[in-house]
């Protein structure tokens, strides 16, 4: 009886998995979006240990709110421009992991700083055919100006996935991209692979990691 009990448990978790990732597939990315902002606005309202500024507690809400939804491949890509070519696959799985963890800890920083916030989508330009669009919001805070937060998004097998992130007209791949030119030249990928692990772990001190 115990076992029919697990089994039918784990038929359970998996088909509710699988209809999560169908519904994800099917989901608009403005709606995609919107739910994400909300879910994550919302638990760090309500997570007093966020709010208290628990760097672990915030590193583990970005990695499981945000994180799933980021093409970080094609983000690095696009950041090392020209010498994305030129990197051998060791260099590229290298400055994905490193590029990766330097965002995780931008996203964690402004998600500490998250009190009354709201965020204020725009309508959706294009077609419903568009596999490359862009989404617009701007994030209301009491007695400030709004921030402009747009993103990038590309439409692949498994849904929608976020590559880029504009804040206050600036492109954060557009921003990554000179500073990346600029180490690789002086020192190679590996020499800009160095820099960002030493970003990397200059944060994780901070943060008690």
């Amino acid at each position: 009886m115990n076992i029919l009990k697990k089994y039918l448990a784990l038929s359970l978790t998996v088909g509710s998995l699988l209809f999560s990732a169908t519904a994800s597939a099917q989901e608009a990315p403005d709606a995609l979006v919107k739910r994400i902002s909300q879910d994550v606005l919302d638990t760090a309202k309500a997570d007093k240990s966020v709010q208290g500024g628990n760097q672990q507690r915030i590193l583990a809400l970005v990695e499981e709110k945000i994180i799933p939804y980021v093409d970080f491949d094609r983000m690095t890509a696009l950041a090392a421009g020209r010498y994305w070519r030129d990197a051998t696959p060791d260099q590229q799985k290298q400055l994905i992991a490193q590029f990766r963890s330097l965002l995780i800890y931008t996203y964690s920083g402004a998600l500490s700083q998250v009190r009354d916030q709201k965020i204020d989508f725009k309508p959706m330009r294009g077609d419903p055919s568009d596999t490359d669009v862009e989404v617009r919001s701007q994030v209301i805070q009491p007695g400030r100006e709004p921030i402009q937060l747009n993103y990038r998004m590309e439409k692949i097998a498994t849904g929608w996935k976020i590559y880029d992130v504009n804040v206050l007209g600036a492109w954060l791949v557009e921003s990554y991209k000179g500073t990346f030119a600029t180490e690789i030249g002086k020192s190679g990928i590996d020499g800009l692979i160095k820099v960002l692990s030493d970003k990397n772990k200059s944060r994780a001190a901070k943060n008690g990691k």
